[in-house]
Formats: structure tokens, C-alpha cells, sequence
């Protein structure tokens, strides 16, 4: 592998700005990620640069009554006698998390989080494209990975998501599997799959609470681009189904967090797929937020349609808004503006929302890169919708609550099923 020091960093640069990224460039075969230097003075670097950051950008300057100053002094110690840097970024997050308030977290590049959220706000923000030249070269914000989501419980780790079309959902992985091991080793999000892209890779799993039923499962992880991976499960999870003579189409929305999502599920509406369902169910559970203001005006906009005669040839009809019936799926991870959907869902009698409570988690966020390359998200803005509801903290009943246990679910899933239900008697 081939090493850059610092000064040659610093000479290929030409300029080192307040906002550089001072780390060691490492190039693999399959991937490139940012690699932390372990020095210890380089903690306290971090540390202090995450705490002068929240200091003028939190969105509230009471900082939500904790005393941020005092924050610095009550944690600087663990921060001495931190080893590595995933030590330190565990006594930041206890740090960030006397705040209260969500978009509010430490990410490093051994969690996918990292990766996800870069494509999310890089893509509007050439001064981070800039930043992030100097860790992804190629300009393609990427990792090795299989496609899940996972939410440790009990300190066992159980997949929580799994996105349509990508490794893990190819290999059969399901909700509700829990990880024991990957290639004999604990599981590790990135460590996991680093430089085994287009390589087989064992997972043990266990997919029932029963003694001694651990299971191998084969999947062979890909590179997957931040700003890319996301749309790719969306248009891989669309579906319609004929059941009891009605066509029931299902779209799920991983991420909201810009446009292209909007536009795909127009297309698909119109001119695609969809365009031949009779009532829409629209799953907005886990992922990221970030919808636009305008995503629900095809559900509310007065009907407009052109149809259009071709020479010799059937004439066909075009619509501008969605004038059948459309119900929501929400839960503990529809965070953000996808709960401001619900909420406006709810509002304006669109349709039914079925799920579970969404976390309320409502604030503007804004992803800082730190010298090392390490990741502060931030939230920056407060929220109310229609300028006087305030959804963080308090989050969003569904119209229909069904419960979903997560561990050992073995894929079932009852609230996309309730929520077929419910289309199947608004187009009765």
C-alpha cells in the first residue's frame, strides 16, 4: 500500500484551509476509505473541533438548557484516556447526547452511516465535494457492503432492513435474522465486507428462537454508491399485485433526501409500472428523510390529464396528479421529513397511515467534515410545520397501529400486510 505523509499532502493541496482534512490516504483494490491516525493527541484535535462546532451552529443558543461549556470540561478527561478512535467516538456521542435533540451525532467511516450521509448532503454542496476530494479521489462516495440496515437489542445484532435488489436481499437475508458472525468473526457494518466486493462471504445467522439454529447464508457484497444505492432499492421494490381482482401497487421510499426520489416515483406513477395500480401503498419505513415540501401535491392537486391520439394507433391518457386511493406505511425509523409527510398525510384526509409511532425525530440537520475525516451531523434549524406544530420530540401516530417485533420476524411483515388490507377496501 502506498503511504502519503502529511507535507506531501499538504504540497499536492497547495492550501491547507481551516476546514483540511489532515489523515493518510490508503488505497485498496477494491475500495478507498478514510483511515484514522490512532495518536492520541489527535483525539483531543477531534474532540475540541466537535465541541467549538456545536458551540455556533446548534440551533438553539441555550443549547435546550444544558450548559455547553460545562459539557467540554466533563468529558475532556475521558477523551485523555481514550486509545482509539472509536473510543473517542463514543464519549463524543455521550457528550452530544446531554443535548437531547436528534440529527445530533459523531459518525466515522466504520459505520455505513458515515458513507450514507455524505452522498446525501455532498451532493448539494460543492464546498464538501471539495473537502471530500482529498479521502474519495475518484469522486464516487462508496463502500463494500451487502445493503441491511441493523438495530442491536440485548446486545445481540438483528437486521432491521434489508434493501430491495442489493446483495443481501439477493442472498435471502431477512428481517429479523440475527447476526452471530461473518467468515467466523463478530459483525462488523464495514470491517465485515472491506475489500471483498464481487468475493462470497459466509454469515451465520439465526432466524428462529430455538436452541442451536444457527444457519449459514452466502452473499457476496458489492461497492455501493452512496448517491446511487438508495434509488436502486426503491425501483427494485416496486411491485403491483393482482389480488382479489384489484391491483395493488407498492412502492418502498428508503430515502427522501433528494429530488431524483420524487421524480422516480412520479415516473413510475405515470408512465411506469404503478401507472396500472388501483390504489398505491406508499412505505416510508426506515432510511433517511429529506422530502421535498411539494412530495404530497400529486396526491392533492386538482386532477389534470392530456390523452394523446397517435396516427393509426389506441390513444392513451396521461396524468398529472394521483387521483386513486394511497396508503402510508410509517415507523420507529421514518424519521425526519418523511414524519412531516405523515403528519400533512394525516392533515389533509390523503389517506390512511398505518405502522407504527415515528421517533420524532424533526430538526434541520447539517454534516460537518472534521480534520480527521470523521463526521459531526448537526442539527442546525428548528422545525414547525404549518409554522406552529413541532414534531421533534413528539413524532406521529398512524390512523392504524400494528405492532412489529423485530427479533426472529423471519421477513413476516404485519404492517405491510394491514396496510393491503386497507387498499383492498378503498377500491372496493
Amino acid at each position: 500500500m502506498k503511504k502519503y505523509t502529511i507535507k506531501q499532502i499538504q504540497q499536492s493541496l497547495g492550501l491547507v484551509s481551516l476546514v483540511s482534512i489532515v489523515a493518510i490516504l490508503v488505497f485498496s483494490i477494491h475500495l478507498i476509505l478514510p483511515v484514522f491516525s490512532q495518536d492520541k493527541s489527535s483525539n483531543i484535535q477531534v474532540f475540541n473541533q466537535v465541541w467549538q462546532t456545536v458551540q455556533e451552529n446548534f440551533y438553539d443558543s441555550n443549547f435546550n438548557g444544558v450548559d455547553w461549556e460545562s459539557m467540554k470540561q466533563k468529558y475532556s478527561d475521558q477523551v485523555k484516556s481514550s486509545q482509539t478512535k472509536a473510543e473517542l467516538a463514543d464519549v463524543i456521542n455521550q457528550m452530544l447526547s446531554e443535548l437531547n435533540t436528534s440529527h445530533t451525532h459523531f459518525y466515522t467511516p466504520q459505520q455505513t452511516q458515515y458513507y450514507q450521509l455524505l452522498g446525501i448532503f455532498a451532493s448539494g454542496s460543492p464546498q464538501l465535494q471539495e473537502q471530500l476530494k482529498q479521502w474519495f479521489p475518484t469522486g464516487e462516495i462508496e463502500y463494500s457492503g451487502i445493503g441491511i440496515f441493523t438495530k442491536e437489542i440485548d446486545g445481540q445484532i438483528f437486521v432491521s432492513g434489508v434493501l430491495d435488489g442489493l446483495p443481501a436481499h439477493q442472498a435471502g437475508i431477512l428481517v429479523g435474522d440475527r447476526i452471530i458472525s461473518v467468515e467466523g468473526k463478530p459483525f462488523d457494518p464495514v470491517e465485515s465486507f472491506r475489500n471483498k466486493a464481487g468475493q462470497p462471504v459466509t454469515l451465520t445467522i439465526q432466524r428462529q428462537s430455538l436452541p442451536n439454529p444457527e444457519t449459514s447464508v452466502t452473499v457476496v457484497p458489492k461497492m455501493l454508491n452512496a448517491n446511487t444505492m438508495f434509488s436502486e432499492a426503491m425501483k427494485a421494490s416496486i411491485e403491483v399485485k393482482q389480488i382479489q381482482n384489484k391491483n395493488i401497487g407498492y412502492v418502498h421510499i428508503w430515502s427522501y433526501a433528494g429530488e431524483q426520489y420524487q421524480e422516480l416515483l412520479e415516473d413510475e406513477l405515470f408512465y411506469g409500472e404503478l401507472r396500472s395500480a388501483d390504489v398505491l401503498v406508499l412505505d416510508l419505513r426506515g432510511g433517511w428523510g429529506g422530502a421535498p415540501l411539494t412530495a404530497l401535491n400529486i396526491y392533492t392537486a386538482k386532477p389534470l390529464s392530456i390523452k394523446n391520439v397517435p396516427r393509426n394507433r389506441a390513444g392513451y391518457t396521461i396524468n398529472a396528479t394521483w387521483n386513486k386511493p394511497v396508503i402510508m406505511i410509517v415507523d420507529g425509523g421514518s424519521r425526519s421529513s418523511k414524519e412531516i409527510l405523515a403528519f400533512a398525510f394525516k392533515q389533509q384526509n390523503i389517506g390512511l397511515v398505518v405502522g407504527s409511532k415515528t421517533p420524532g425525530a424533526v430538526v434541520a440537520g447539517r454534516a460537518f467534515l472534521m480534520d480527521d475525516g470523521s463526521l459531526l451531523y448537526v442539527a442546525v434549524g428548528d422545525v414547525y410545520v404549518y409554522e406552529k406544530y413541532r414534531l421533534e420530540g413528539q413524532g406521529v401516530m398512524p390512523d392504524i397501529e400494528v405492532p412489529f417485533p423485530l427479533q426472529y420476524a423471519q421477513g413476516k411483515d404485519a404492517q405491510k400486510e394491514r396496510a393491503i388490507e386497507e387498499a383492498l377496501k378503498a377500491v372496493e
